[in-house]
């Protein structure tokens, strides 16, 4: 959507370190971030940097009314966009590294599913272990952890270190195939059973 756009760069512009992408991201990559979102049952599911919502969408689809939505989104302007665009979501305007505290404040256990649009990559060290922290301690044992990174960054050394983490983190991690329709590219990471 061009307003959506136009809303991602002018944040970018303002804060590229927590934003981190110039464009929203296409239902391509939405889908394959968003796969493992339960079909069945009344999962928590966790949103992490959901931005103007291409996977709040796709989240929403695939529950159908079920279980309990929470998108954490740092970002004032766009965490009021996404609450305006998505009723039925519990839109949060706050940091991340809060969210076994917003978890415990809606009376919601552990997290079956984490998807997250965070900027990974532009993040440091501390920030990268805070973040991933607060997601690993407010996940149940088997659930699932997905994010993406684009193509772009793969050499970087902050996308490496963030890589190192995840295996460290995590029980099983398996990156997806590239999604080449987005702006720019992009693969996924699928990481299961939170260490």
């Amino acid at each position: 959507m061009p307003n959506d756009t136009a809303l991602f760069l002018g944040q970018f512009l303002r804060n590229p370190a927590t934003i981190g992408a110039l464009a929203p991201s296409s239902r391509r990559l939405a889908a394959a971030v968003c796969a493992p979102v339960p079909e069945k049952g009344e999962p928590v599911v966790v949103e992490l940097g959901p931005g103007t919502g291409p996977f709040t969408a796709e989240i929403q689809q695939r529950l159908g009314g079920r279980g309990h939505h929470l998108a954490v989104e740092l970002n004032e302007p766009m965490a009021r966009l996404l609450a305006e665009r998505f009723p039925k979501v519990d839109v949060a305007n706050e940091d991340a590294t809060r969210l076994g505290r917003l978890l415990a404040e809606r009376g919601l256990g552990m997290a079956d599913v984490v998807v997250s649009g965070l900027p990974w990559a532009a993040f440091p060290d501390q920030l990268q272990r805070e973040l991933l922290g607060a997601v690993t301690g407010a996940m149940s044992p088997g659930a699932a952890f997905t994010t993406f990174s684009y193509i772009h960054a793969i050499p970087l050394s902050s996308a490496r270190r963030f890589r190192a983490l995840l295996a460290e983190r995590f029980e099983e991690v398996v990156p997806g195939r590239t999604v080449w329709r987005n702006t720019p590219p992009a693969f996924v990471f699928h990481a299961r059973r939170p260490r």
